[in-house]
């Protein structure tokens, strides 16, 4: 069977010629797995050109309308020949289907679904749109919000931390995180492999500066007191977030990371008078590509730089840190935690514990902000950005984590922002 996949108008859309027998239905399965990425709602199958329809392939059009199912979204048959037709009477379940004479139709009453959820679910709420990029703004709290920072960031850069500089966090203090840290049985085990780490609900996901370079996660079912992050840097949200934006940047565009902040801060400055310049995200996205760093050394006093430059420096950069500005992961689901300081907006007081001081300020922006990508999270806008979070963390398909560089595109998020009011330093 000959097989060819394409999107029309921002339709998955599946050409088939041949027979869709045992054969065939392997290589339609493989091809979507491949292809179906988590904000697809919709699949149009071409079959003008398909002659033969066996039971295997009947299971592979029915577990795509499953998968769509649960999206709230269509699978279409086009242009169906008698005999495959006929096949699908014989066991049963054509009623279970959607039939159109060409693809042109088939992909017109996609459109129309995908086109009619969107509307519902902006019908409470307007959105802004700029650049291309629709933004609808939720306000959900006004109660203030801080971040706690424990550790020094200076030390962590300049890779002078020692035992006595890891703290030993309950899983119950970091609710959304980021920083260096490490699992294990104590400091002594975990010193040398401190690496990037994230919290997003209690659960724990870090990169272990092994030499592998392949993260490790772990998620409580309950609080025992027995185990205990170790960091040595770590920034944690206090409060909660005051707005929930969700993000669409539509079927063929994306937003880079950098964008995103520069837009809510843009926001911010226009209708919050407190303001400080500081916000923290929360961030479930669908990614059109994760460009990212990571540590391949633990920031111990026993590995310092020989030159005395902190670990990001240009002599040192190539040691110590993985820079990959591939983008990777096209189409699958990201959940981020991070913050953002608009230098513009920000108040000196609140700089010393978050920013790296040896970054040259070029930008009106630095950011910091940490991504664990997961396969296989269908998209809808309208679920819970906490429930979501928390489903995503504990039930997705764990793939890969990463610090996030600026230049990571977004195609659609829900963010949750907690506009920072204080900075909080211990330790």
């Amino acid at each position: 069977m000959d097989l060819a996949t394409e999107r029309r108008d921002g339709i998955l859309t599946f050409v088939m010629r041949g027979r869709l027998d045992g054969y065939g239905a392997s290589r339609l399965s493989d091809a979507l797995q491949a292809s179906l990425q988590d904000d697809d709602r919709s699949i149009v199958f071409d079959l003008a050109g398909v002659s033969y329809l066996s039971s295997a392939g009947i299971r592979v059009l029915l577990a795509a309308k499953k998968r769509l199912k649960e999206r709230s979204g269509t699978l279409a048959l086009a242009g169906m020949q008698e005999y495959p037709r006929n096949v699908l009477d014989m066991a049963g379940v054509t009623q279970i289907f959607s039939f159109y004479p060409g693809v042109e139709e088939a992909v017109s009453a996609c459109r129309r679904s995908q086109d009619s959820l969107s509307v519902i679910n902006e019908i409470a709420r307007t959105p802004v749109v700029r650049d291309g990029v629709a933004y609808t703004i939720e306000p959900v709290s006004t109660r203030s919000s801080s971040l706690r920072v424990t550790g020094c960031l200076d030390k962590m850069l300049r890779a002078r931390l020692t035992e006595g500089d890891i703290r030993a966090i309950p899983f119950s203090d970091l609710h959304y995180s980021l920083g260096i840290g490490a699992l294990g049985e104590g400091v002594a085990e975990t010193l040398p492999l401190l690496g990037e780490m994230i919290t997003l609900h209690g659960s724990v996901v870090w990169l272990p500066t092994d030499g592998n370079a392949t993260p490790d996660f772990f998620t409580p079912v309950k609080e025992t007191g027995e185990l205990a992050i170790y960091s040595g840097y770590n920034v944690a949200l206090e409060g909660p977030f005051h707005e929930i934006v969700t993000i669409d940047a539509g079927d063929k565009g994306s937003i880079a990371l950098s964008d995103v902040y520069r837009t809510i801060f843009d926001f911010a400055r226009e209708k919050r008078r407190d303001f400080a310049g500081i916000a923290a995200l929360a961030m479930w996205a669908v990614v059109d590509g994760v460009c990212s760093l990571s540590m391949k050394r633990s920031p111990v006093a026993a590995s310092a730089p020989a030159n005395g430059l902190p670990i990001n420096a240009e002599e040192n950069a190539k040691e110590w840190l993985e820079d990959n500005d591939e983008p990777k992961y096209h189409g699958d689901t990201m959940v981020s935690f991070g913050f953002g300081i608009d230098y513009s907006a920000c108040n000196a007081e609140h700089l010393s514990a978050l920013i790296d001081r040896n970054r040259p300020k070029t930008e009106q922006l630095q950011l910091h902000n940490h991504g664990v990508i997961f396969r296989g999270v269908p998209w809808d806008a309208t679920l819970d950005l906490s429930r979501q979070i928390e489903r995503i963390v504990s039930e997705g398909e764990f793939v890969d984590m990463r610090h996030l560089k600026e230049s990571t595109r977004i195609r659609r998020a829900k963010v949750g922002v907690a506009y920072i009011s204080e900075v909080t330093v211990e330790g």
